[in-house]
């Protein structure tokens, strides 16, 4: 196992860019989808896509693209995420060990241990 540590910081930052990038690509696919009558992604996954840390690029790719703004699940789950993942990143960067020691401990208070 990785033990989370300052020195991980800027992997950690670049696998939740990426991540958040995704689902902005994700949301860009779906746009498009829609506009082209293709298959289209589950509002539901779209919604855990932005749950499970893509929030930032979810709410960009609701804004940018203008996708998903009139449902309601959307129009008021993706801001409080976007405020809540800049928050919890912000947090990261300016004490990174007090962030990182609450991010360990959320882990296993979530895995039971």
């Amino acid at each position: 196992m990785v033990r989370m540590t300052s020195a991980n910081l800027p992997i950690l930052v670049a696998i939740a860019a990426l991540y958040n990038l995704v689902v902005f690509g994700v949301y860009a696919y779906d746009k498009a989808a829609a506009r082209n009558g293709d298959w289209r992604v589950r509002e539901s996954t779209l919604l855990w896509l932005a749950l499970l840390g893509g929030g930032i690029g979810a709410f960009l790719g609701q804004r940018l693209l203008r996708h998903k703004t009139r449902k309601p699940p959307f129009h008021v789950v993706l801001p409080v995420l976007f405020v809540l993942q800049v928050f919890l990143g912000l947090a990261t960067l300016l004490a990174p060990e007090t962030a990182l020691a609450a991010i360990r401990a959320g882990v296993l208070a979530i895995a039971g241990r």
